[in-house]
């Protein structure tokens, strides 16, 4: 097979490097790529931006791709998959009637509500002053209703954040797009999230995993895309999992089919398990996660073109039963200073080679390959994700792996898994 991976991030070269270990696999390009895609055996990258729809169906038609796998939200959501489907190249990705699964919070709440899906009390507001009256206690939870990047949630502890929130959302600060706003009731938990892949008519569950979503150790400080991750979570036992299959994957899936949507690809349901075992939906994505999908795909046994061929055929039903490997994963996140906010490029990094060695494998986000040397090229940089019989082996190894790599203001939060910790002492 011949496989384009859409993206850049650290999920594009986890998928582009589970797809290179397939047998089936010939070749991967990724646009545009970063400086692990780069190295890849059996991958090159081709400059163009995931938003340029039109030049990447020009590509996987000249090409003469077999499967496209869009990793970002944004060209889901700009239609990508439907422009790629018109000109009869095979996607895995929903169209962008699907996309508003993610990105609309409020068409993705109405979803929920239509479709019996356990979900938080809320309420959509155009109005930022009609948003502020209705607040009366804290904490409470405000959200950018479109995307932003991981980053248009705000749990607010007083009712002066929560108006500085809803001003900041009005204003456009997370795209003018994003004017909307949904406020929704603060739920008490553990957060998990459960990706699970779809040809429209079956719907099967990955492993689930625990991200990590703040900057600051301990969940403090603002959200980001993610700060690390773990799978599979205890958290989800085997109950709990027939529980979301039947409460939240099974009538998600039926409602998008009652409105007519031919969905094919991930819906990734990021749930709230509350303290007395409940589970409610916090939202949805509508593609990999990131950094989930680091942590679940190096635990992945069954050759990802298969499951993915699987759905875009639409014959998931079909496909065995899913292979994982023994033990648990952990993927770090090494950021850049000042990230989720304003953060320099272009600084050397070092020790990659020394912590692949240690058996980590080091998935590139925010990187590009110069001259024969990896440098920084965003806020997330990297994803140092290592597998250990238990949790807290995984953790050392995954740490020991972190400590060879060195870049200028390198960050990473130091307690990931440190929830699993807490409900096990």
């Amino acid at each position: 097979m011949k496989i384009l991976v859409v993206g850049n991030g650290g999920r594009e070269h986890a998928l582009a490097w589970t797809l290179t270990q397939s047998e089936t696999v010939q070749q991967v390009i990724c646009t545009p790529g970063n400086g692990g895609t780069a190295t890849l055996t059996k991958c090159q990258n081709r400059n163009i931006p995931v938003e340029d729809i039109p030049a990447i169906v020009a590509l996987a038609k000249d090409e003469a791709i077999d499967l496209v796998v869009v990793g970002p939200e944004v060209p889901l959501a700009l239609g990508i998959a439907d422009e790629l489907t018109k000109n009869h190249v095979k996607v895995f990705g929903p169209g962008r009637e699907g996309a508003k699964l993610e990105a609309s919070k409020s068409w993705a709440k109405d979803l929920m509500l239509a479709a019996g899906v356990p979900t938080a009390t809320g309420a959509v507001f155009t109005d930022p002053q009609a948003a502020k009256d209705y607040i009366t206690q804290v904490p409470i939870v405000i959200k950018a209703d479109g995307l932003a990047a991981g980053k248009g949630v705000i749990v607010a502890t007083s009712l002066e954040m929560a108006d500085s929130a809803i001003t900041s959302i009005s204003q456009g600060e997370f795209g003018q797009d994003n004017c909307q706003i949904v406020i929704e009731e603060f739920l008490q938990g553990q957060e998990v999230s459960v990706l699970a892949i779809t040809d429209g008519k079956t719907i099967r569950p990955l492993i689930p995993a625990q991200d990590h979503k703040p900057i600051g150790e301990g969940d403090t400080g603002p959200n980001t895309g993610g700060m690390g991750a773990y799978a599979p979570t205890p958290l989800v036992s085997d109950t709990l999992m027939v529980k979301i299959q039947r409460e939240v994957l099974e009538p998600t899936l039926q409602e998008l089919q009652n409105r007519g949507i031919d969905y094919c690809g991930i819906i990734y349901a990021g749930l709230m398990i509350t303290p007395d075992g409940d589970l409610m939906v916090l939202e949805f994505n509508c593609r990999f996660g990131d950094p989930e999908t680091q942590a679940v795909l190096l635990m992945l046994d069954t050759p990802l073109d298969q499951i993915l061929t699987a759905c875009c055929d639409r014959r998931l039903a079909e496909l065995p039963s899913i292979r994982w490997k023994p033990g648990v994963s952990l993927c770090v996140v090494l950021a850049s200073c000042g990230y989720p906010g304003t953060y320099p490029k272009g600084k050397l990094i070092t020790g990659i080679d020394a912590a692949s060695a240690l058996g980590a494998q080091v998935f590139h986000a925010g990187t590009r390959l110069v001259d024969g040397q990896i440098i920084t090229d965003g806020g997330r940089v990297l994803g140092v994700t290592a597998i250990g019989d238990t949790v807290e082996t995984a953790i050392t190894n995954a740490y020991q792996a972190v400590d060879c790599i060195n870049f200028d203001g390198m960050y990473c939060r130091r307690d990931i898994g440190f929830r699993l910790r807490q409900s096990q002492n």
